[in-house]
C-alpha cells in the first residue's frame, strides 16, 4: 500500500513545492517512489500559480525542475489522504489542526519531525541567493524527515 507525504507553505509557490520535488527525488534514489508519494499544498494558496522564479532557479542548480508545479489550496481531504504532513512553520501545522483535527497526530512541522527547532523561513520576494538558503535547509530536513518515516530504510516506521 502507498504511503502519501503531504508539504505545506504558506502559497504552495517556494517552501513546500520545493520540499515536494527535493522528497520526490530522494525517494526515488532510494528506490522508495512507488511506496511514498509525495504531494504539496498551500493553506493560503491561490490554485495554478507558478512556483516563484527564485524556487525554480534554486531547484535548477539542485538539478531539478519546478517548472511545472502549480500552486494548490489545501483540503481537508488533502490531509486525510496523507498518511504524515509537514508544514514549514508551526502557524501553519496549527491551521492544519485546525482544518482537520481529527487528523492532528499526523501533522508536525518539517523540522520537528527531523529533530530540529524552528521554521523554515520563506524567501517569496527575496534574492536567489535567499532561495539557495532555503533549498539546502530543506534538503538537510527532507532528508532527515525522510530517514525518520522510512526507518532508514530498512524497517519501515508505521505511520
Amino acid at each position: 500500500m502507498t504511503k502519501k507525504i503531504l508539504f505545506v507553505c504558506t502559497g504552495n509557490t517556494c517552501r513546500s513545492s520545493m520540499a515536494e520535488v527535493l522528497a520526490r527525488d530522494m525517494l526515488a534514489g532510494k528506490g522508495l517512489d512507488r511506496e511514498i508519494t509525495v504531494a504539496s499544498a498551500g493553506v493560503g494558496a491561490l490554485p495554478g500559480m507558478e512556483a516563484s522564479p527564485g524556487a525554480v532557479q534554486a531547484m535548477k542548480e539542485m538539478g531539478l525542475d519546478l517548472g511545472a508545479h502549480r500552486a494548490r489550496p489545501i483540503t481537508r481531504r488533502d490531509v486525510e489522504e496523507a498518511d504524515l504532513v509537514l508544514t514549514m512553520t508551526a502557524a501553519h501545522r496549527e491551521m492544519v489542526r485546525e482544518l482537520a483535527p481529527d487528523q492532528a497526530g499526523k501533522v508536525f512541522t518539517l523540522a520537528e519531525y527531523a529533530g530540529r527547532a524552528g521554521d523554515v523561513p520563506d524567501p517569496v520576494g527575496a534574492p536567489v541567493e535567499v532561495y539557495r538558503r532555503v533549498a539546502a535547509g530543506l534538503r538537510m530536513l527532507v532528508g532527515l524527515a525522510l530517514e525518520r518515516y522510512t526507518g532508514g530504510g530498512k524497517d519501515r516506521e508505521k505511520q
